[in-house]
C-alpha cells in the first residue's frame, strides 16, 4: 500500500525560502503522479489546489514536471528515485503561499496538472506560514 508523509513546515518571512519533503513507500506500479497541494487558511481539505507535480517512472529521463502559475520561477519539485523522497524547494515566498501543504500519489494518472480525485494516497499535511 502506498503511503506518503510530509515534513519541513514552519514560519518564515516573505522573501525567504523553505523546503518541504515527503517520504513515500509501498510503490508497486511502474509510473506515478506525485504532487504537492496547498490548502489555504480557512479552506477545507477538498478545496486544496495543486502547486507542483512530477509524473515519473522513477528515472530522470522518464519524469515530467508541472507547476502552477504562482509556483513557476520560485518553486522546484524533485524526486529522489532511490529513497522515494519528494521535495518542494520554495524560494521567494509570499504571504499568499501560506497554508497546509500535502503531498499525494496516484498510480499512472494525469499529472499536468493532476486530478485530485485520482490522487488516492495523501499525507497528513505540514503547515507553512509566511508573514509580511
Amino acid at each position: 500500500r502506498v503511503q506518503v508523509a510530509e515534513s519541513g513546515g514552519g514560519s518564515v518571512q516573505a522573501g525567504e525560502s523553505l523546503t518541504l519533503s515527503c517520504v513515500g513507500s509501498g510503490y508497486t506500479f511502474k509510473t506515478y503522479c506525485l504532487g504537492w497541494f496547498r490548502r489555504a487558511p480557512g479552506q477545507r481539505f477538498e478545496e486544496r489546489k495543486v502547486v507542483a507535480s512530477i509524473y515519473t517512472d522513477f528515472t530522470d529521463a522518464g519524469s515530467r514536471f508541472y507547476y502552477s502559475d504562482s509556483a513557476k520561477g520560485r518553486f522546484t519539485i524533485s524526486h529522489d528515485h532511490a529513497k522515494k523522497i519528494l521535495t518542494l524547494q520554495r524560494n521567494l515566498l509570499k504571504p499568499e503561499d501560506t497554508g497546509d501543504y500535502y503531498c499525494a500519489a496516484g498510480a499512472g494518472t494525469r499529472c499536468d496538472p493532476p486530478q485530485e480525485r485520482f490522487m488516492d494516497r495523501w499525507g497528513q499535511g505540514t503547515l507553512v506560514n509566511i508573514s509580511s
